[in-house]
C-alpha cells in the first residue's frame, strides 16, 4: 500500500517543524506539505493531492472550520483530522458537522496520531480519548442566546481574535472608553466575569 500522504495546517511555525518531526519516523506516512493559513492550505491541497489533511481551528486568514467545510466539499475523498488544543465540545460538534473525520488534541503522542491518520483514511472516525469522554458527559443546558446590538457582536469577534481595547478602538475608529464600555455590556448580557468565559459561551452559542 502506498504511503499515506499527510499534509499538515496551524499557523505556528514551531508546532509543523514538530509535527513533521513526529511523523517523520513513522512507516507507512509522508507529509508532502505543511500550510500556515487557508490560502496556503487550499493551495497545497489542490498541488499535492493528500490523503489526510490534520487540520488547526485557529488559523489567520480564515477559520479551521470554513477551510474544513470548504476541502470536504471539493475534495470528497479527503479525510480531515482537526488537531488543536480547543477541548470544547461546540467546536468538536461543529468539526464534525464541517465534514471533519476525526478530532484529535495536540498533547497527542506519535502513536495517537498515526492510529487516527490511519482510522480517518480507512473510512473511520477518530477521536482523542479526552474527546470521547467530552462527547459522552450530558450536554450541559446553554442558557438563551443574549441580544446583542451590531457594535457589540463586531466587537465580541474582535475579542475572540485577542485584540485589545486599544487595538479595537484603533480599527473601529472609537474611544478606548466606548470599547471598555461595550465590553462589560457583553459580559453582563452574558452574566460572566472575564473574557475566557464570555468567548466559551459565545463559542456554545455559535457565535464566533
Amino acid at each position: 500500500m502506498n504511503p499515506t500522504r499527510v499534509l499538515l495546517v496551524d499557523d505556528h511555525p514551531m508546532v509543523l517543524a514538530g509535527l513533521r518531526a513526529l511523523l517523520a519516523p513513522l512507516p507507512g506516512l509522508e507529509v508532502v506539505a505543511t500550510a500556515a493559513t487557508a490560502t496556503e492550505a487550499y493551495a497545497a491541497v489542490a498541488t499535492h493531492r493528500p490523503d489526510v489533511v490534520l487540520l488547526d481551528i485557529n488559523l489567520p486568514d480564515q477559520s479551521g472550520l470554513d477551510v474544513c467545510r470548504r476541502l470536504a466539499d471539493d475534495y470528497p475523498g479527503l479525510k480531515i483530522l482537526a488537531l488543536t488544543t480547543l477541548n470544547e465540545r461546540s467546536y468538536v460538534t461543529r468539526m464534525m458537522a464541517q465534514g471533519a473525520a476525526g478530532y484529535v488534541l495536540k498533547n497527542a503522542s506519535p502513536d495517537e496520531l498515526a492510529e487516527a491518520i490511519a482510522r480517518v483514511r480507512a473510512g473511520k472516525k477518530y477521536f482523542s480519548e479526552e474527546v470521547q469522554e467530552l462527547l459522552l458527559q450530558p450536554e450541559p443546558a446553554v442558557a438563551a442566546v443574549p441580544p446583542l446590538t451590531r457594535r457589540e457582536k463586531e466587537i465580541l469577534g474582535l475579542i475572540a481574535q485577542g485584540l485589545t481595547s486599544q487595538d479595537m478602538a484603533d480599527r473601529l475608529f472609537l474611544s478606548v472608553l466606548t470599547v471598555e464600555t461595550h465590553r462589560r455590556n457583553l459580559l453582563a448580557k452574558f452574566e460572566v466575569n472575564n473574557t475566557a468565559a464570555l468567548i466559551r459561551l459565545a463559542a456554545q452559542h455559535q457565535l464566533l
